[in-house]
């Protein structure tokens, strides 16, 4: 039976992480490991009407996206170390499924806990998969949450 030792969950905040984090904390308290808790914060892309942003929008924009990252992140850390396990939380910024695997990597995650939208046909056609590049990449085990 393997037991984990680092557990990194990748977040969005959305239904399908909600999920895979409930699986996560669960992983991570009954092995005791420690679970690192990951957002990544993508650059935001404002559309104006003329396709200029003043660079005073964009910075409001990006302040705002981080605030309320850091806020989201320090709920679940709180609420994950309720549940008794040991949490760390984790804000970088980049493209989603190369900062998961950079994460993974550095902090020497034995699991990845991941959740999935469970998206098909033209929609993932377009928005592509996060998890899927990340199972892709990953060097240690993926584990996919479909969320609910």
């Amino acid at each position: 039976m393997i037991k984990w030792r680092r557990i990194l969950h990748p977040t969005d905040f959305s239904g399908a992480s909600s999920a895979a984090f409930a699986r996560a904390v669960a992983l991570a308290r009954a092995d005791r490991a420690q679970l690192f808790l990951l957002h990544v914060l993508a650059p935001p892309m404002p559309i104006g009407g003329e396709g200029y942003v003043a660079p005073q929008v964009y910075e409001d924009l990006e302040a705002s996206a981080r605030k309320y990252a850091e806020k989201r992140l320090a709920a679940l850390q709180v609420k994950a170390r309720k549940a008794g396990a040991r949490a760390t939380a984790l804000l970088v910024e980049g493209v989603a499924d190369d900062q998961i695997l950079r994460a993974a990597r550095r902090r020497k995650a034995d699991l990845i806990v991941i959740g999935t939208h469970g998206r098909t046909g033209l929609v993932r056609l377009f928005l592509g998969s996060v998890a899927s590049r990340v199972v892709a990449g990953a060097r240690c085990p993926v584990l996919t949450v479909r969320g609910r």
